[in-house]
């Protein structure tokens, strides 16, 4: 039976990234399991009316493969897509793409010191790193409404759109004013005949700007490559900029509350309204979104906002949490997605159990991206690996590039395995708590995504910029790991030796 080197899974942006380098640095034995019938990850599967990245586009991109034809300073989702099947084909992954693979179970091989991996195929996948890309908003989180059920006319999440529904004329309803409603509502108010709109917790808002580029702006970046190249540095570095409001610094959070106090006031007119569609929480606790046109359809005759929950449905009549009914034809979730327990963590089982009892009490890591107790394992966008401020691909690329560093330590070693020493994953998790402790996103008076309910644990987000992340991994050393007493001398099996920083431009 032949045994791979690394298997990923996932095709979306980390997974691509992933493959991406280890073709680089000469690692060619790889496989990419994807579960769809296509690559593309969440914009594979978001496609509802409006969906959008909210990173400008040319900072949303791979480092190794830029893009100079965006239509749009924040692409639509369906760019997106286009652009990930591109760098699939760019990169040749070939045979090395295998679609329509679920992974239905991973389990440690302590004898062979491999990775056996349950695809339904006729025999078990076998390899020597298993690297996880499987993303962290891929099972929308349907809750768990009295007579939800009982809903006679079309109900989905937006991760699930139904595109064969006419909303023409009808009463939608739509479940959450998060950053996918605040795209959604805009155009349904255009194309239903009533909205209604059904807010648990306003969001802080802050204009989007943004607008088409020209097609002789694309041919310029085209023809001039440095040009393209100083722009996604601009866009990086505006992103950092943005760190310190979100994270509560409390001049640059004061001025970035104003700015989005501002932005209510000069879009919505009536003096309730904006009451209700202001938040009483910390900028920054939540996710802070960007828009243009969400305030203005909430203002509109076109969208009426019931500014408390879903609490029950009785066919179509709906319920709000203050009593008051209302009435739909479709109902539209825009509910986000299950982040406390990652969807892969019960199929995963390392040397004493599963990922998922190893977080019983919310994710943990060293290096946001390898675990103790999972040999020769790596996650990506898994634990403290997500962004608030600027573009999460910039953390999946510094990911692969540090797994690229551990798999020369592998190869140097006589017994070719990486476990995770659990005083340097303890030690990178009080780390964590210890940067997090005074941020909006624990104190802020918010309940988040990015903090897990069981441990109270900032889980999900990275506490510092890109560019602390990038020389935190870039100072680890290999100590994270379990010492073997009889290394190789020499021989590591890439083009980068143990220890040394893979060049990779940021921006």
């Amino acid at each position: 039976m032949r045994v791979i080197d690394v298997a990923i899974v996932g095709a979306g942006f980390a997974g691509l990234a992933m493959a991406g380098a280890l073709r680089r640095a000469g690692r060619d034995d790889i496989v990419v399991l994807e579960r769809a019938d296509d690559v593309g990850g969440t914009w594979r599967e978001n496609t509802y009316p409006g969906v959008a990245c909210d990173v400008p586009a040319h900072l949303y991109s791979l480092a190794a493969h830029p893009n100079a034809r965006w239509s749009r300073t924040f692409a639509p989702g369906g760019e997106i897509q286009a652009y990930l099947r591109d760098v699939a084909a760019r990169e040749g992954l070939g045979d090395r793409l295998r679609l329509r693979t679920p992974l239905l179970g991973a389990r440690w091989d302590a004898d062979g010191s491999l990775w056996s991996l349950d695809t339904a195929a006729d025999e078990p996948l076998l390899a020597r790193s298993l690297v996880l890309a499987c993303g962290r908003l891929t099972e929308p989180y349907v809750p768990a409404i009295p007579g939800l059920e009982s809903f006679g006319g079309p109900i989905f999440h937006t991760a699930r759109w139904d595109h064969g529904i006419d909303l023409t004329g009808k009463r939608v309803a739509v479940v959450g004013t998060g950053a996918s409603a605040v795209q959604l509502v805009p155009e349904l108010a255009r194309r239903a005949g009533q909205v209604t709109l059904f807010q648990r917790t306003p969001a802080w808002i802050v204009p989007r700007g943004g607008d088409d580029i020209a097609e002789a702006d694309r041919a310029h970046l085209a023809a001039h490559p440095g040009d393209l190249a100083r722009l996604r540095a601009d866009l990086y570095a505006e992103g950092e900029q943005r760190y310190a409001s979100r994270s509560g610094d409390a001049a640059a959070s004061a001025a970035a509350r104003s700015a989005a106090l501002d932005h209510l006031h000069a879009q919505v007119a009536d003096p309730a309204l904006r009451a209700a569609l202001t938040p009483d929480y910390a900028f920054g606790c939540k996710r802070v979104l960007l828009s243009d046109t969400f305030y203005p359809a909430v203002a509109s005759d076109a969208v009426t906002l019931e500014p408390t929950a879903l609490a029950a449905v009785d066919g179509s009549t709906l319920t709000a949490a203050s009593g008051r009914s209302h009435h739909a034809d479709v109902l539209a979730l825009a509910t986000g997605f299950a982040s406390t327990q990652q969807p892969y963590a019960d199929l995963v089982r390392g040397e004493t159990g599963t990922l998922a009892a190893h977080w019983s009490g919310g994710m943990t890591s060293f290096g946001s991206t390898v675990v103790a107790g999972f040999p020769n394992l790596f996650v990506l966008n898994g634990p403290n690996a997500s962004l608030g401020h600027n573009s999460a691909v910039l953390m999946a690329e510094e990911q692969a590039a540090y797994v690229v560093r551990a798999l020369c330590e592998r190869d140097r070693r006589t017994e070719p395995v990486l476990r995770v020493r659990p005083e340097a994953e303890a030690a990178y998790t009080d780390e964590i708590a210890a940067a997090a402790a005074s941020t909006p996103w624990l104190t802020g008076g918010c309940r988040n995504w990015y903090v897990d309910d069981r441990s109270g644990r900032l889980t999900l987000l990275w506490p510092g910029t890109v560019q602390a992340f990038r020389e935190r991994l870039a100072a680890t050393d290999g100590s994270e790991f379990e010492p073997v007493s009889d290394q190789a001398a020499d021989s590591p099996a890439s083009t980068a030796a143990p220890g040394e920083t893979i060049p990779h431009t940021p921006a």
